[in-house]
């Protein structure tokens, strides 16, 4: 009797592991906090509207002039692999600069490139406070606007957010997109 008892626990303990693990190695686990924001179109979109769907994310802003650009036309390209590969999967950009970058601006901005609203949202709605916690505490990133300027310091990764809303892995945004990995990370977790 206490062999069925040992090798149920095993058996128990293994189907555990197994369902923990999202088969990427080291996967960073954040959670997500809830939200609800306000997309380019004026519609709400929040991480319940999300659960269940594998979505990448990045923090961007309309004015500037340094690496959203390059960005935001990275996650772009990664929009029409990811299509290509036939992986349905959201995208995300928080706006830094969320008292400048109503969702008229936003939908200006994201019309200078050859993108997809289709499964892209470009969110704000909250205020300078609430983007600069969120970053924190969901991203384990720095978003900062300082004082009297146009300019927000903000992280440059894109983020892997699988169906439970946590994070998974991070990529640099910026330069050497990982296009090839991310698809790859993409189906593991799918």
């Amino acid at each position: 009797m206490k062999k069925h008892y040992i090798l149920l626990f095993v058996l128990a303990i293994t189907l555990l592991t197994g369902c923990g693990s999202s088969g990427i190695k080291g996967a960073l686990n954040y959670e997500i906090d809830d939200f609800s924001y306000i997309n380019q179109d004026g519609k709400t979109v929040g991480l319940t509207d999300l659960k269940g769907e594998v979505w990448i994310a990045n923090f961007i802003f309309t004015s500037c002039d340094t690496v959203c650009p390059p960005m935001t036309a990275h996650m772009t390209e990664l929009q029409k692999q990811l299509k290509d590969e036939g992986l349905d999967v959201r995208l995300v950009s928080f706006s830094v600069d969320p008292e400048v970058d109503t969702p008229e601006k936003l939908k200006e901005f994201a019309g200078r490139y050859p993108l997809s609203f289709e499964n892209w949202d470009f969110l704000t709605g909250y205020s300078q406070k609430e983007i600069d916690n969120f970053a924190k505490s969901s991203f384990k990133t720095i978003v900062q606007k300082p004082e009297g300027q146009d300019q927000v310091i903000h992280g440059t990764l894109f983020y892997l957010i699988d169906q439970n809303g946590k994070v998974m892995k991070d990529y640099d945004g910026v330069e050497n997109v990982a296009y090839d990995e991310i698809i790859e990370d993409v189906k593991k977790i799918k």
